[in-house]
């Protein structure tokens, strides 16, 4: 073979500007990222089981997601972290070369199969499946400059307007909130609740029942009657919105008749949905976005578009929010296709002389 292209040196000239030719174009194509995608796909299970401990959940949701995860194609092993929050997190690791979206499919198909055997709250709050990267590609940080703002209302403001918007980027795969949203945090009095003669679970009952939102149809729904000329919907504003309101859910009438409400066994306040990350940037109140990139996404153009949804969203801010970039990996992703195209580029020379 060798002497064949000795022989044909022009032919040998012309496969070689092909070849040239087809990796110049096939670079502009080519993912770029921080870190080539060499490591194992993994598939990652989150669930929620409020005021249960840790073994609580070990042993009636982690154990029986696991048990009926056994027989997927390609599954190396498994881990797990079951905390006292009431939180599980149960990664799923497959062989190098598995298609990730494949293996996404697969898990949620073995978990629906594992979904009627939990408990009713961890339905009730639901169980997510996503692809898991190991790292992310940036954070964006929004910090208050003026001290008009909490830590809550920070992330609150962030979970509302912005983290939505950020997901729909295009090469995005995961945005993670570091902070936490507005929550109605009812602190229940155990020697209130044994006085009345009160379970948690009554509260609970009570709460669910009276705070839902209704359906109220119709006024003068079809078909109409003879001379009916008014046709409207009727609005019922049945869910609650204030401590006060709150305070007044009724949870037991006693034999005397009077009434016992939830401010009565109870600490009824706004706060934060959970208190397990506390965010600040520099020693002021701060919130944040971890994005992590979509398998095969370019880190540079995904990082573009981030930043000019951002650039879109920052006029409409309340007084005092600004963005930081505490942590972006893409300048060093610049800095490796500089030095890339710098070596290609003197070996292309040397190989001209």
């Amino acid at each position: 073979m060798p002497n064949f292209f000795i022989d044909r040196p022009i032919f040998a000239w012309v496969i070689a500007i092909i070849i040239m030719l087809a990796g110049g174009l096939a670079i502009l194509k080519l993912p770029v990222a921080q870190y080539p995608t060499i490591a194992p796909p993994a598939v990652t299970i989150s669930a929620s089981y409020p005021g249960a401990d840790a073994k609580t959940v070990q042993d009636t949701v982690t154990q029986v997601i696991e048990q009926n995860m056994n027989g997927i194609d390609n599954l190396m092993y498994m881990s797990s972290n079951s905390d006292s929050t009431g939180t599980v997190q149960i990664t799923l690791t497959f062989e190098s070369g598995t298609d990730a979206d494949i293996a996404q499919v697969q898990v949620q198909n073995k978990l629906q199969l594992a979904m009627p055997l939990l408990p009713q709250e961890v339905q009730q709050q639901g169980v997510s499946v996503e692809k898991s990267s190991s790292s992310f590609l940036m954070v964006v940080g929004v910090i208050n400059t003026d001290g008009t703002m909490t830590q809550e209302d920070i992330s609150d403001y962030v979970a509302a307007n912005m983290k939505d918007a950020i997901s729909r980027t295009s090469g995005v795969g995961d945005v993670q909130l570091f902070g936490s949203q507005y929550a109605m945090r009812i602190w229940m009095n155990p020697n209130e609740l044994n006085k009345f003669q009160l379970t948690p679970v009554d509260v609970i009952t009570a709460i669910k029942a009276q705070n839902a939102q209704v359906a109220a149809g119709q006024l003068g729904g079809t078909p109409p009657v003879k001379g009916q000329q008014l046709n409207a919907s009727i609005i019922a504003q049945t869910r609650l919105t204030s401590t006060e309101e709150f305070g007044k859910i009724l949870l037991k009438v006693n034999q005397d008749g009077s009434r016992v409400l939830l401010r009565d066994v109870a600490k009824i306040e706004l706060g934060g949905e959970n208190y397990d990350i506390i965010a600040e940037f520099n020693g002021q109140p701060a919130s944040g976005l971890g994005i992590k990139l979509a398998t095969g996404a370019n880190a540079l153009d995904t990082a573009a578009a981030i930043r000019a949804e951002l650039a879109k969203m920052e006029p409409f801010f309340p007084s005092g929010l600004k963005i930081v970039y505490p942590y972006d990996t893409t300048p060093f992703v610049k800095i490796s296709i500089h030095e890339v195209v710098k070596r290609w580029s003197k070996r292309s020379s040397s190989c001209s002389w």
